[in-house]
Protein backbone atom coordinates (compact mmCIF):
# COMPACT_ATOMS: atom_id res chain seq x y z
CA UNK A 1 0.00 0.00 0.00
CA UNK A 2 1.07 3.18 -0.98
CA UNK A 3 0.52 6.98 1.07
CA UNK A 4 0.76 10.40 -0.27
CA UNK A 5 2.34 13.14 2.04
CA UNK A 6 -1.17 14.62 1.72
CA UNK A 7 -3.33 11.68 2.64
CA UNK A 8 -1.00 11.00 5.74
CA UNK A 9 -1.40 15.01 6.65
CA UNK A 10 -5.32 14.28 5.88
CA UNK A 11 -5.22 11.45 8.47
CA UNK A 12 -3.09 13.51 11.00
CA UNK A 13 -4.66 16.42 10.42
CA UNK A 14 -1.06 17.93 9.74
CA UNK A 15 0.46 20.54 7.07
CA UNK A 16 2.96 19.29 4.68
CA UNK A 17 6.32 21.13 4.25
CA UNK A 18 8.27 19.82 0.90
CA UNK A 19 5.92 17.73 -2.11
CA UNK A 20 2.73 16.71 -1.16
CA UNK A 21 2.76 13.81 -3.61
CA UNK A 22 5.87 11.98 -2.63
CA UNK A 23 4.61 8.20 -1.52
CA UNK A 24 5.50 6.20 1.28
CA UNK A 25 5.02 2.42 0.98
CA UNK A 26 7.26 1.17 4.22
CA UNK A 27 7.78 2.75 7.55
CA UNK A 28 11.56 2.92 9.05
CA UNK A 29 13.83 4.40 11.74
CA UNK A 30 14.96 8.02 10.94
CA UNK A 31 18.82 6.66 11.02
CA UNK A 32 17.47 4.11 8.69
CA UNK A 33 15.10 5.76 6.53
CA UNK A 34 15.72 5.16 2.62
CA UNK A 35 13.87 6.35 -0.52
CA UNK A 36 9.91 5.17 0.09
CA UNK A 37 9.81 5.16 3.62
CA UNK A 38 8.17 6.87 6.66
CA UNK A 39 9.79 8.02 9.72
CA UNK A 40 9.23 10.37 12.77
CA UNK A 41 11.39 12.77 14.74
CA UNK A 42 10.41 13.09 18.34
CA UNK A 43 13.55 12.70 20.61
CA UNK A 44 15.98 15.65 20.42
CA UNK A 45 18.54 13.65 20.27
CA UNK A 46 18.11 11.99 16.85
CA UNK A 47 17.38 15.83 15.21
CA UNK A 48 20.76 15.24 13.58
CA UNK A 49 19.63 12.45 11.30
CA UNK A 50 16.67 14.39 9.94
CA UNK A 51 19.92 16.24 7.98
CA UNK A 52 21.16 13.00 6.50
CA UNK A 53 18.00 10.54 6.75
CA UNK A 54 16.97 9.22 3.26
CA UNK A 55 12.97 8.65 4.24
CA UNK A 56 10.66 10.38 1.79
CA UNK A 57 8.48 12.04 4.57
CA UNK A 58 9.05 12.48 8.11
CA UNK A 59 6.63 13.29 10.78
CA UNK A 60 8.05 15.99 13.45
CA UNK A 61 6.24 18.21 15.85
CA UNK A 62 4.57 21.37 15.23
CA UNK A 63 7.22 23.99 16.36
CA UNK A 64 9.88 22.29 14.42
CA UNK A 65 12.14 24.30 12.14
CA UNK A 66 15.05 22.97 10.30
CA UNK A 67 18.44 24.95 10.57
CA UNK A 68 19.70 23.96 7.36
CA UNK A 69 18.40 22.28 4.23
CA UNK A 70 16.90 18.97 4.44
CA UNK A 71 15.80 16.84 1.58
CA UNK A 72 12.79 14.66 3.15
CA UNK A 73 9.39 16.06 2.96
CA UNK A 74 7.90 17.27 6.29
CA UNK A 75 4.56 16.82 8.31
CA UNK A 76 4.05 18.48 11.40
CA UNK A 77 1.56 17.78 13.82
CA UNK A 78 1.15 19.05 17.19
CA UNK A 79 3.27 15.85 18.90
CA UNK A 80 5.06 13.83 16.50
CA UNK A 81 5.32 10.52 18.32
CA UNK A 82 1.48 10.13 19.16
CA UNK A 83 0.68 10.74 15.32
CA UNK A 84 2.81 8.21 14.15
CA UNK A 85 1.23 5.76 16.36
CA UNK A 86 -1.84 6.92 15.38
CA UNK A 87 -0.43 6.44 12.33
CA UNK A 88 0.27 2.92 12.54
CA UNK A 89 -2.87 2.01 14.01
CA UNK A 90 -4.34 3.37 11.10
CA UNK A 91 -2.43 1.20 9.08
CA UNK A 92 -2.66 -2.19 10.92
CA UNK A 93 -6.12 -1.33 10.78
CA UNK A 94 -5.64 -2.16 6.88
CA UNK A 95 -3.92 -4.62 6.49
CA UNK A 96 -6.73 -6.25 9.09
CA UNK A 97 -9.05 -5.39 7.00
CA UNK A 98 -9.80 -9.03 6.11
CA UNK A 99 -13.86 -10.31 5.19
CA UNK A 100 -15.62 -13.62 4.15
CA UNK A 101 -15.40 -17.36 4.67
CA UNK A 102 -12.34 -19.16 3.67
CA UNK A 103 -12.27 -22.59 2.84
CA UNK A 104 -12.02 -25.24 4.04
CA UNK A 105 -13.59 -24.12 7.42
CA UNK A 106 -16.23 -25.24 9.92
CA UNK A 107 -18.99 -23.03 11.52
CA UNK A 108 -22.03 -24.74 12.95
CA UNK A 109 -25.22 -24.29 10.86
CA UNK A 110 -26.37 -22.84 14.52
CA UNK A 111 -24.06 -20.15 15.02
CA UNK A 112 -25.19 -16.45 14.43
CA UNK A 113 -22.97 -14.72 12.52
CA UNK A 114 -22.60 -10.58 12.51
CA UNK A 115 -21.48 -8.41 9.45
CA UNK A 116 -18.60 -8.30 7.92
CA UNK A 117 -16.93 -11.05 10.22
CA UNK A 118 -13.91 -12.85 8.54
CA UNK A 119 -13.14 -16.74 9.35
CA UNK A 120 -10.00 -18.12 7.78
CA UNK A 121 -9.17 -21.49 6.47
CA UNK A 122 -9.04 -24.43 9.09
CA UNK A 123 -10.42 -22.57 11.77
CA UNK A 124 -13.54 -24.45 13.69
CA UNK A 125 -16.56 -22.29 15.39
CA UNK A 126 -18.68 -24.81 16.89
CA UNK A 127 -22.74 -24.44 18.01
CA UNK A 128 -24.78 -21.78 18.79
CA UNK A 129 -21.56 -19.82 18.99
CA UNK A 130 -22.74 -15.90 18.86
CA UNK A 131 -20.57 -13.83 16.67
CA UNK A 132 -20.83 -9.41 16.43
CA UNK A 133 -19.89 -7.71 13.98
CA UNK A 134 -16.74 -7.17 12.43
CA UNK A 135 -15.47 -10.48 14.06
CA UNK A 136 -12.24 -11.81 13.05
CA UNK A 137 -10.99 -15.49 12.99
CA UNK A 138 -8.08 -15.95 12.02
CA UNK A 139 -6.88 -19.56 10.64
CA UNK A 140 -6.35 -22.48 12.64
CA UNK A 141 -8.37 -20.88 16.00
CA UNK A 142 -10.93 -22.79 17.98
CA UNK A 143 -13.89 -21.61 19.19
CA UNK A 144 -16.08 -23.81 21.37
CA UNK A 145 -19.92 -24.22 21.73
CA UNK A 146 -22.05 -21.67 23.13
CA UNK A 147 -19.32 -18.66 23.08
CA UNK A 148 -20.10 -15.50 22.63
CA UNK A 149 -17.64 -13.15 20.57
CA UNK A 150 -18.57 -9.26 20.96
CA UNK A 151 -18.08 -7.00 17.93
CA UNK A 152 -14.56 -5.96 16.71
CA UNK A 153 -12.75 -9.16 18.55
CA UNK A 154 -10.16 -10.23 17.07
CA UNK A 155 -9.06 -14.27 17.49
CA UNK A 156 -5.43 -14.79 15.90
CA UNK A 157 -4.71 -17.66 14.43
CA UNK A 158 -4.22 -20.80 16.63
CA UNK A 159 -5.89 -18.92 19.17
CA UNK A 160 -8.44 -20.92 21.43
CA UNK A 161 -11.71 -19.84 23.18
CA UNK A 162 -13.73 -23.16 24.91
CA UNK A 163 -16.94 -24.00 25.58
CA UNK A 164 -19.42 -21.03 27.00
CA UNK A 165 -16.66 -18.34 27.65
CA UNK A 166 -17.94 -14.76 27.04
CA UNK A 167 -15.30 -12.14 24.95
CA UNK A 168 -16.62 -8.62 24.80
CA UNK A 169 -16.31 -6.25 22.33
CA UNK A 170 -12.42 -4.94 20.82
CA UNK A 171 -11.04 -7.60 22.55
CA UNK A 172 -7.72 -9.50 21.08
CA UNK A 173 -6.72 -12.84 21.68
CA UNK A 174 -3.53 -13.50 20.04
CA UNK A 175 -1.64 -16.88 18.54
CA UNK A 176 -1.38 -19.54 21.22
CA UNK A 177 -3.63 -17.96 23.42
CA UNK A 178 -5.64 -20.55 25.25
CA UNK A 179 -9.70 -18.90 27.24
CA UNK A 180 -11.17 -21.17 29.18
CA UNK A 181 -8.88 -24.05 29.32
CA UNK A 182 -10.05 -26.06 32.41
CA UNK A 183 -8.70 -25.19 36.31
CA UNK A 184 -5.75 -26.87 38.23
CA UNK A 185 -8.70 -28.71 40.27
CA UNK A 186 -7.60 -32.00 42.20
CA UNK A 187 -8.42 -33.96 44.92
CA UNK A 188 -5.94 -36.27 46.57
CA UNK A 189 -7.10 -39.77 46.95
CA UNK A 190 -6.88 -42.01 50.08
CA UNK A 191 -4.21 -44.23 47.88
CA UNK A 192 -2.02 -41.47 46.76
CA UNK A 193 -3.76 -40.45 43.64
CA UNK A 194 -5.78 -37.48 42.60
CA UNK A 195 -9.20 -36.97 41.79
CA UNK A 196 -10.41 -34.30 39.13
CA UNK A 197 -12.66 -31.67 40.17
CA UNK A 198 -14.97 -30.85 37.35
CA UNK A 199 -14.99 -27.13 35.97
CA UNK A 200 -17.88 -26.00 35.05
CA UNK A 201 -17.90 -22.58 34.99
CA UNK A 202 -16.30 -20.23 32.18
CA UNK A 203 -14.39 -17.22 31.21
CA UNK A 204 -15.30 -13.54 30.73
CA UNK A 205 -13.26 -10.87 29.10
CA UNK A 206 -15.18 -7.99 29.23
CA UNK A 207 -14.26 -5.19 26.42
CA UNK A 208 -10.78 -3.78 25.26
CA UNK A 209 -8.92 -6.47 27.05
CA UNK A 210 -5.90 -7.87 25.47
CA UNK A 211 -4.77 -11.37 25.57
CA UNK A 212 -0.65 -12.14 24.87
CA UNK A 213 0.48 -15.07 23.17
CA UNK A 214 0.90 -17.92 24.75
CA UNK A 215 -0.99 -16.52 27.69
CA UNK A 216 -3.78 -19.24 29.74
CA UNK A 217 -6.92 -18.26 31.25
CA UNK A 218 -8.67 -21.06 33.44
CA UNK A 219 -11.88 -21.45 33.44
CA UNK A 220 -13.96 -21.13 37.00
CA UNK A 221 -14.76 -24.30 38.68
CA UNK A 222 -18.13 -22.35 39.53
CA UNK A 223 -18.90 -19.06 38.15
CA UNK A 224 -16.64 -17.41 36.03
CA UNK A 225 -12.74 -16.06 36.18
CA UNK A 226 -13.78 -12.68 35.07
CA UNK A 227 -11.21 -10.27 32.97
CA UNK A 228 -12.64 -6.35 33.62
CA UNK A 229 -12.47 -3.66 30.77
CA UNK A 230 -9.22 -3.01 29.55
CA UNK A 231 -7.22 -5.22 30.94
CA UNK A 232 -3.55 -5.47 29.14
CA UNK A 233 -1.90 -9.63 29.08
CA UNK A 234 1.20 -10.01 28.10
CA UNK A 235 3.02 -13.38 26.56
CA UNK A 236 2.80 -16.47 28.33
CA UNK A 237 0.72 -15.63 31.77
CA UNK A 238 -1.11 -17.93 33.86
CA UNK A 239 -4.30 -17.05 35.26
CA UNK A 240 -5.96 -19.41 37.19
CA UNK A 241 -9.15 -20.57 37.86
CA UNK A 242 -12.18 -17.66 39.82
CA UNK A 243 -9.33 -14.88 39.68
CA UNK A 244 -10.36 -11.88 38.64
CA UNK A 245 -8.16 -8.92 37.50
CA UNK A 246 -9.66 -5.17 37.71
CA UNK A 247 -10.34 -2.97 34.83
CA UNK A 248 -7.42 -1.59 33.40
CA UNK A 249 -4.53 -3.50 35.16
CA UNK A 250 -1.27 -4.08 32.87
CA UNK A 251 0.23 -7.61 33.36
CA UNK A 252 3.82 -8.64 32.06
CA UNK A 253 4.94 -11.56 30.94
CA UNK A 254 5.75 -14.74 32.66
CA UNK A 255 3.47 -14.02 35.28
CA UNK A 256 1.54 -16.40 37.20
CA UNK A 257 -1.98 -15.89 39.27
CA UNK A 258 -2.78 -18.62 41.65
CA UNK A 259 -6.79 -19.68 42.19
CA UNK A 260 -9.24 -17.46 43.45
CA UNK A 261 -7.04 -14.36 44.17
CA UNK A 262 -8.86 -10.92 43.15
CA UNK A 263 -6.76 -7.96 41.52
CA UNK A 264 -7.26 -4.23 41.04
CA UNK A 265 -8.09 -1.90 39.25
CA UNK A 266 -4.97 -0.24 37.89
CA UNK A 267 -2.34 -1.95 38.82
CA UNK A 268 0.73 -2.49 37.18
CA UNK A 269 2.63 -5.94 37.71
CA UNK A 270 6.14 -7.25 36.45
CA UNK A 271 7.55 -10.04 34.59
CA UNK A 272 7.62 -13.06 36.43
CA UNK A 273 5.67 -12.39 39.36
CA UNK A 274 3.86 -14.91 41.41
CA UNK A 275 0.56 -13.98 43.06
CA UNK A 276 -0.66 -16.90 45.60
CA UNK A 277 -4.10 -18.05 45.72
CA UNK A 278 -7.22 -16.71 47.53
CA UNK A 279 -5.52 -13.27 48.17
CA UNK A 280 -6.90 -9.64 47.51
CA UNK A 281 -4.51 -7.24 45.84
CA UNK A 282 -5.76 -3.64 46.01
CA UNK A 283 -6.07 -0.25 43.41
CA UNK A 284 -3.29 1.24 42.00
CA UNK A 285 -0.81 -1.30 43.18
CA UNK A 286 2.83 -1.51 41.36
CA UNK A 287 4.61 -4.86 42.05
CA UNK A 288 8.50 -4.65 40.48
CA UNK A 289 9.49 -8.09 38.25
CA UNK A 290 10.07 -11.71 40.09
CA UNK A 291 8.55 -10.60 43.28
CA UNK A 292 6.64 -13.14 45.48
CA UNK A 293 3.43 -12.02 46.48
CA UNK A 294 1.51 -13.98 49.38
CA UNK A 295 -0.06 -11.66 51.65
CA UNK A 296 -3.11 -9.30 50.99
CA UNK A 297 -2.05 -6.21 49.55
CA UNK A 298 -3.77 -2.45 50.31
CA UNK A 299 -4.20 0.06 47.87
CA UNK A 300 -1.29 1.88 46.23
CA UNK A 301 1.29 -0.54 47.58
CA UNK A 302 4.74 -0.90 45.54
CA UNK A 303 6.37 -3.88 45.83
CA UNK A 304 9.37 -6.19 45.45
CA UNK A 305 11.28 -9.25 46.72
CA UNK A 306 10.59 -12.32 47.17
CA UNK A 307 8.27 -12.97 49.09
CA UNK A 308 7.61 -8.82 48.51
CA UNK A 309 7.89 -6.39 50.90
CA UNK A 310 7.52 -2.49 50.54
CA UNK A 311 10.05 -1.34 47.25
CA UNK A 312 11.40 1.32 49.53
CA UNK A 313 12.61 -1.21 52.00
CA UNK A 314 13.84 -3.25 49.75
CA UNK A 315 15.82 -0.88 47.84
CA UNK A 316 17.89 0.16 51.29
CA UNK A 317 17.81 -3.83 52.50
CA UNK A 318 19.11 -4.51 48.82
CA UNK A 319 22.67 -1.83 50.35
CA UNK A 320 23.55 -4.63 52.65
CA UNK A 321 22.23 -7.79 50.81
CA UNK A 322 25.21 -6.90 48.46
CA UNK A 323 27.67 -6.08 51.27
CA UNK A 324 27.17 -8.99 53.37
CA UNK A 325 30.47 -10.94 52.16
CA UNK A 326 32.30 -7.42 52.96
CA UNK A 327 30.88 -7.43 56.16
CA UNK A 328 30.82 -11.08 56.99
CA UNK A 329 34.42 -10.28 56.29
CA UNK A 330 34.91 -7.12 58.68
CA UNK A 331 33.01 -9.17 61.40
CA UNK A 332 35.92 -11.71 61.08
CA UNK A 333 38.12 -9.83 61.58
CA UNK A 334 37.26 -8.45 64.66
CA UNK A 335 36.18 -11.72 66.76
CA UNK A 336 40.16 -12.59 65.61
CA UNK A 337 41.11 -9.51 67.10
CA UNK A 338 38.97 -9.68 70.20
CA UNK A 339 40.08 -13.13 70.88
CA UNK A 340 43.52 -11.83 70.37
CA UNK A 341 43.43 -8.97 73.19
CA UNK A 342 41.56 -11.91 75.47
Amino acid sequence: MKFTAEQIAGILEGTVVGDPNVEVSKLSKIEEGTEGSLTFLSNLKYTPYIYTTEASITIVNADFEPEKAISTTLIKVEDAYEGFSKLLEYYNQIKLNKSGIEQPCFISESVTRGDNIYVGAFAYIGDNVILGDNVKIFPNAYVGDNVVLGENTVIFSGGKVYSDCIIGNNCVINSGAIIGADGFGFAPTKDGGYTKIPQIGNVILEDYVDVGAGTTIDRATMGSTIIRAGVKLDNQIQIAHNVEVGKNTVIAAQTGVAGSSKIGENCQIGGQVGIAGHLVIGNNVKVQAQSGIGRNVKDNEILQGSPSFGYSDWNKSYVYFKNLPKLAKTINELEKKVDGNN
